[in-house]
């Protein structure tokens, strides 16, 4: 039978109209096992990398198997050479030097690495009627209420007056022991909850219990307090004291889990924003011959404000740029108009059971593959860059050559909220800048939602970005 001839309207509407998203079903067989691949690297990234300090260890690692080492602002670099800068442990860029150097700017590819959790007070051990507690200050935005009754590890170090750094990790293997934040039952929590969330859980009660058996039978008081203090000298060489040194934070003792019956998703900690600095590493490990020089930025603190000296508003991608430009004898204004960014954070997947939080026809969607946010902020567009038309146009045709699978979407509707992410720290620097990254259920929830195909497709997107010239 002949092919039926398409109407006028039906010609022009292919022509000028936006094809509703496909998402996944435009994927063969072939594409989705190669997304479940890649998926297992970042799995086993994931569970490694609980922390930013972990996600450093772990990159570093990679990098150095991947051909990289370290810089030294003392040696000349040629295209080609692989290079790495830690940034205290807690902060880490992987560089690839073009075949143009900086002359014409560079390529960037910004995921941070932090995310929300309970860090220990600097006097964080007490003993209240028996039990030994950790006092808490929660970092980042958090429902509190999710981090009541669910089993958590403490991870981190602690820095002796003597230089010695002990790292601490009890509470993710089954043979360790966990800790965990009490809840009231229900039975005696009707005022509880009759209170709005804000006011039925207080900062100050997500106190996380460690322990009950006093030290032997001695009748000295805080005994149970002490029994905790020995065993913690025993195994790690530290006293009371010796916390105000140190960074420990509780993290979900859970690891990552694929999700569904089909494990099409996978549910963790951490996904914000570990799920876009995977895919930015392998970018970075893997672009051939770039142009134009590529650098990858694992950063921190981008959930508390990317303050401090490892955060985005510190100088350092800055001053590192700043060095290959003086080696290529061009100033870092002149580099930085000319370079171009991938901010690689995620946004909000909508969620169809809270489908009055999002303006459907600006939302990302599960399996629906990388999401471009031209802009985020909250309210009026306050605390955002806003791409420019000609920067989203560029990112729109290089993806689409490429054939990556790719989305866009707002962060929720207008007056729902908002957050903002490192792109206008980025845009300051007077580089072109846009967010991609991976859509996300349960943002900033102990245990997280992506799709592996999304995942797969923001690594594709990152390297196909890195491996154009501009």
């Amino acid at each position: 039978m002949a092919q039926e001839k398409k109407t006028e309207a039906a010609l022009l509407k292919e022509k000028l109209l936006v094809k509703k998203q496909s998402g996944i079903r435009k994927l063969n067989r072939e594409e989705i096992e190669k997304a479940d691949k890649f998926c297992k690297g970042y799995v086993e990234f994931l569970d490694s990398s609980k922390t930013e300090r972990e996600a450093v260890t772990y990159t570093i690692k990679a990098a150095e198997n991947a051909g990289f080492t370290e810089y030294d602002r003392t040696k000349s670099y040629k295209p080609g050479d692989r290079v790495y800068v830690n940034n205290r442990n807690k902060a880490l860029m992987l560089c690839v030097i073009g075949k143009q150097g900086t002359k014409n700017g560079v390529k960037l590819g910004i995921a941070h690495i932090d995310s929300p959790r309970l860090d220990l007070k600097p006097n964080p051990l007490y003993e209240s009627s028996d039990l030994a507690l950790f006092k808490t200050h929660y970092y980042g935005g958090i429902k509190k209420y999710q981090w009541t009754a669910v089993p958590l590890a403490l991870h981190g170090v602690v820095a002796l007056k003597d230089g010695t750094v002990r790292d601490v990790y009890i509470g993710d293997d089954e043979s360790d022991p966990c800790f965990v934040v009490t809840d009231l039952l229900p039975h005696l929590a009707n005022e509880q909850m009759t209170q709005t969330m804000v006011k039925a859980f207080n900062g100050e009660h997500l106190n996380v219990l460690i322990g009950s058996r006093p030290f032997n039978e001695d009748e000295e008081s805080e005994s149970v307090k002490l029994n905790i203090m020995n065993i913690l000298f025993e195994k790690y060489g530290i006293t009371e004291a010796d916390f105000i040194s140190a960074d420990l934070t509780m993290v979900p003792a859970a690891k990552a889990r694929d999700v569904g019956f089909d494990r099409s998703m996978i549910g963790a900690y951490g996904h914000d924003d570990k799920v876009c600095a995977y895919p930015a590493v392998m970018a970075a490990i893997d672009v051939k011959d770039p142009e134009q020089t590529v650098i990858s930025v694992l950063t921190d603190r981008e959930e508390i404000g990317s303050d401090g000296n490892t955060g985005m508003k510190s100088s350092y991608l800055a001053d590192f740029i700043a060095d290959l430009a003086e080696a290529d004898g061009v100033k870092l204004r002149h580099v930085m108009e000319k370079s171009t960014c991938l901010s690689a954070d995620v946004n909000a997947a909508f969620d169809p059971t809270y489908a009055s939080a999002y303006e459907a026809n600006n939302a990302c969607y599960i399996n629906g593959g990388a999401v471009i946010t031209k802009y985020t902020g909250s309210g009026g567009k306050y605390s955002t860059s806003d791409a420019s038309a000609e920067f989203m146009a560029k990112v729109r045709r290089i993806l689409d050559d490429a054939d990556v699978l790719w989305q866009t979407g707002e962060l929720g509707k207008v007056d729902g909220g908002g957050g903002g992410t490192i792109a206008k720290f980025i845009a300051n620097l007077n580089a072109d800048v846009v967010d991609l990254g991976v859509p996300v259920l349960s943002m900033h929830a102990p245990f997280e939602i992506v799709s592996k195909t999304d995942v797969y497709e923001t690594y594709r997107a990152l390297l196909e970005f890195y491996s154009i010239n501009n």
